[in-house]
């Protein structure tokens, strides 16, 4: 008897962790290699937007200099962000990057930057989640030898942060050379210590449009309901499952101490309602297995995997019945 309600009480463990798998989904960057198995940072996404660039993501790196000294640090700037936003309107408020120099010199980052090293690369950054702000700070240390130019290639993506990449999530590219020490003529030394920002996207978005301190604020107060929104609708969600599996696996334990079932129930009735509830619980876990591999809305996934546990227990609960023995009262 222990090792059954041990066991059913694992299957149900398994169960909230499936249902509460879409709600954790989190990005947490790109790959080094993206799914056509070219590099990430070069090629680009091959998953938001159907793999198509689009102008809507503003990519932006300050403090690039004109060319580096050897051994030289500098402090870049990442900025990612939807067109929309800076404009003013409403847009994707979530971003992530991944940044390359060809492993040539090094990336250091102050920890409160939520950075990492891209997967499968030792020489690329990327973010280890996404941001509502969009902008990271990082240093570059130039070689301490003559590497000759530096080319360095950024890709950034804007997306809506609902985990999935759909067709409103928009990525764009950026690449820019730092010169190799000596390119500029010596009366040019003042240039060489002259830094700029290099950029991509929409021209309007870039140069033309000023965000508003009332703008600002909306967007703020904005990110802050969707994420009040988004949180409680997890956990209320997660909390419901939660008391109803324990109200089952409640009613279990008392009908084994008491020595108690479900009412007896006909083989005649048993075989077909069995079958009725084995057929539900196939298709919900099709649907919901089917779902995942697509990144669907996490909401109904989870609903899925929860109705084919659901149909699951009850193939159990008519099993139990079809052998429950016949009593008197029963028979009455």
């Amino acid at each position: 008897m222990g090792r059954g309600i041990l066991r059913r009480a694992t299957l149900a463990l398994i169960a909230i962790g499936l249902l509460s798998l879409p709600a954790l989904g989190n990005s947490g960057g790109p790959p080094y290699l993206n799914g056509d198995g070219n590099l990430t940072s070069e090629y680009g996404c091959s998953c938001h937007n159907n793999g198509q660039i689009s102008d809507r993501a503003v990519v932006m790196v300050t403090g690039v200099p004109i060319q580096y000294s050897l051994g030289e640090q500098y402090q870049f700037t990442i900025h990612v962000a939807d067109a929309h936003v800076l404009a003013g309107d409403d847009g994707n408020v979530k971003a992530g990057f991944v940044i390359t120099s060809g492993n040539v010199g090094s990336f250091t980052w102050e920890p409160d930057q939520n950075l990492r090293i891209a997967e499968d690369s030792e020489g690329d950054v990327s973010h280890s989640e996404t941001s509502d702000t969009g902008i990271w700070a990082l240093t570059w240390q130039a070689p301490s030898a003559d590497e000759g130019n530096v080319h360095f290639w950024v890709a950034g993506n804007s997306v809506n942060g609902d985990g999935a990449p759909g067709d409103d999530d928009y990525w764009n590219m950026l690449s820019f050379t730092i010169n190799a020490p000596g390119t500029l003529e010596n009366d040019d030394q003042a240039q060489t210590l002259e830094t700029r920002t290099v950029s991509v996207g929409a021209y309007d978005s870039l140069f033309l449009v000023e965000e508003s301190p009332e703008a600002e604020e909306q967007e703020r107060q904005s990110r802050i309901a969707e994420s009040v929104f988004s949180n409680g609708n997890q956990l209320y969600w997660a909390s419901l499952v939660a008391l109803l599996v324990g109200a089952v696996l409640q009613k279990e334990i008392l009908e084994r101490r008491y020595d108690e079932g479900p009412e007896p129930l006909a083989s005649e009735l048993a075989y077909p309602q069995a079958i009725r509830r084995g057929i539900a619980c196939i298709l919900s876990l099709y649907v919901a297995v089917l779902w995942t591999s697509e990144d669907y809305n996490w909401f109904l996934t989870g609903v899925a995997y929860f109705c084919s546990a659901w149909a699951a227990y009850g193939v159990y609960r008519t099993y139990l019945a079809a052998r429950a023995p016949v009593k008197p009262k029963d028979m009455l």
